[in-house]
C-alpha cells in the first residue's frame, strides 16, 4: 500500500554515510457517497460470506460522516463530485474541540509576504469555467464507495499505513530528493513549487512534491504538517497530480488524515478544493507552472494556517491538535518523494518524480523548487542560510540546489527511476 513520510535527516556528527531515516506511511484518500456511476463494480475486492455487507454497511456508515450535505454541487472535467458544504458543518465540526464554532477569521501574515507576486490563479480543473461554491461554503471533493475499497480498511482510508521508522528507506520502498534545513525553531515555511504530471508505475505507488514542517523527534511523538501536489492513484483511482495536505501529532498512528478526511483541517476558502486536480501542469520544454505554498503558525492563537497561490488562504490546523508543534517546528523538509512498491521483481520501479528527469537538465526540463523561505520567530519571512540537500537513491533521483538573485534559495531535482543505472 502506498505511503509518505518524511525523511529523517542524519546528525551532522555522525562519521556514518548519509542515510535516510523515514517515518510512516501515505495512504489512501477517502472519497464520499454513492458509487460513482461510471465505475460501477471498479473494486476486484473480495470477502467471504457475511463480509461483504458488514464492510459494505461500514462503508455506508463512513460516508454518512465524511460527506457533508451540500447546498450546491458542481460535477468537474476529470469525474469528480465537489460538493459545497456549510462552512461551519464540514468535518473539522465533528471535532469535539470544536462542535459549535465557526472558522477563525484571517490571521496577520508574515512580514515581507508579498500577495502581489502575479502567479497563475485557476489552479484547479472543478473551478475553470468559473464555478465557485457561495460564500459561507467550502468546496469539499466527494468520497465514494470505490475510493474506500482501495483502502486496506475503513479505519485506515485516508491516514497513512503505520509503519516502523527504519533506517534503510530501500526496506519500505520510500525514496526521496529534498532539500532540508534544521537545528533552529521555525515557525513556517513557503514555497513555489513546480507542478508536473509525472508517470506512475502501478496502483500501488505514488509520487509526490510536498512540503514539510516537522517537530518531535522520529519516533511515536512526531508531528508533522505537510502540502504539496500528488500522484496517487490507490489515493484518487486517477493519475492527475493534485493539491493535498495532511498531518499527524503520533507519527501517523492514530492522529491526522489527508485533507478534510477527518476533523481537525479547517477550510475557510470557497474557491480551492483540497484534494482536487491542479491545472495547468508543465511540459518538457515548454510552458513551466509552479504553485505557491505558505504554511505559518499564527503568533495570537498558534494555529497554523495555509495560503495556496497569491493570497488564498485556504484554512488551518488548529494548535490543540499537536504536541510538539504546539510552540515551533525543529525542522522543514521540502522536496519530492516516491514508493517503489517492487511489484516488477528485481528490477527498479519506473515511477517519475517530478518531470522525470534528472536535476542537470535544468529550467524547462527538470522540476524545480524556488524562493524557498522560513518564518522565524517574529513572523517575518527569511531566506534559508543552511540548506543541505539529500537523494538518498542518486542514480534514480537526484538533486542539485542553487541561489540567485530572482529565485532566491531553489534546487532542480526529479529523475525516471528505472534507467541504466538505476536497475
Amino acid at each position: 500500500m502506498a505511503s509518505h513520510f518524511p525523511s529523517k535527516i542524519p546528525s551532522s556528527s555522525s562519521s556514518s554515510p548519509i542515510i535516510s531515516l523515514l517515518v510512516c506511511s501515505a495512504l489512501l484518500v477517502f472519497s464520499v457517497c454513492p458509487v460513482r456511476p461510471q465505475e460501477t463494480g471498479a473494486s476486484n475486492q473480495t470477502f467471504r460470506p457475511g463480509d461483504e455487507s458488514r464492510k459494505m454497511k461500514m462503508i455506508r456508515d463512513h460516508l454518512m460522516k465524511i460527506n457533508k450535505p451540500a447546498v450546491k454541487t458542481i460535477q468537474s472535467p476529470e469525474g469528480d463530485i465537489i460538493d459545497c458544504v456549510p462552512s461551519h458543518k464540514q468535518p473539522a465540526f465533528d471535532h469535539p474541540r470544536l462542535k459549535g464554532q465557526k472558522p477563525l477569521d484571517p490571521p496577520e501574515r508574515p512580514k515581507g509576504h508579498d500577495t502581489n507576486e502575479r502567479l497563475y490563479e485557476n489552479f484547479q480543473l472543478w473551478s475553470l469555467s468559473g464555478e465557485s461554491c457561495p460564500e459561507g461554503t467550502v468546496p469539499i471533493r466527494r468520497t465514494f464507495e470505490d475510493d474506500i475499497l482501495r483502502a486496506s480498511s475503513v479505519r485506515r482510508f485516508g491516514r497513512k499505513i503505520v509503519a516502523p521508522v527504519r533506517r534503510d528507506s530501500t526496506s519500505n520502498g520510500h525514496e526521496h530528493a529534498v532539500g532540508y534545513v534544521s537545528g533552529e525553531e521555525y515557525y513556517g515555511a513557503k514555497a513555489n513549487i513546480n507542478v508536473w504530471a509525472p508517470r506512475v508505475a502501478n496502483q500501488f505507488e505514488f509520487s509526490l512534491s510536498q512540503m514539510w514542517v516537522i517537530s518531535g523527534s522520529f519516533g511515536d511523538d512526531l508531528n508533522t504538517i505537510e502540502a504539496g501536489w500528488q500522484i496517487s492513484p490507490e489515493l484518487y483511482g486517477d493519475k492527475y497530480p493534485r493539491f493535498f495536505t495532511y498531518w499527524t501529532s503520533d507519527a501517523y498512528q492514530a492522529t491526522g488524515c489527508y485533507n478534510l478526511l477527518c476533523s481537525g483541517f479547517v477550510q475557510t476558502n470557497n474557491r480551492i478544493a483540497i484534494g482536487a486536480a491542479i491545472s495547468p501542469t508543465s511540459s518538457y520544454n515548454g510552458g513551466q507552472y509552479d504553485i505557491s505554498i505558505l504554511i505559518w503558525k499564527d503568533p495570537k492563537h498558534g494555529n497554523w494556517w495555509l495560503e495556496f497561490g497569491s493570497g488564498n488562504l485556504v484554512g488551518y490546523w488548529p494548535s490543540f491538535l499537536f504536541t510538539h508543534l504546539r510552540s515551533s517546528a525543529s525542522m522543514v523538509q521540502f522536496g519530492g518523494e516516491i514508493v517503489n512498491s517492487k511489484t516488477s521483481g528485481a528490477s527498479h520501479t519506473s515511477t517519475q518524480m517530478g518531470s522525470g528527469h534528472f536535476a542537470g537538465e535544468g529550467f524547462g526540463k527538470a522540476s524545480y523548487f524556488r524562493n524557498l523561505q522560513i518564518v522565524d520567530w517574529d513572523n517575518s519571512l527569511i531566506p534559508l542560510s543552511n540548506l543541505k540537500v539529500l537523494a538518498d537513491h542518486p542514480s534514480c533521483y537526484d538533486i542539485q540546489g542553487g541561489i540567485n538573485r530572482v529565485w532566491g534559495n531553489y534546487f532542480y531535482y526529479g529523475g525516471p527511476g528505472r534507467n541504466s543505472r538505476c536497475s
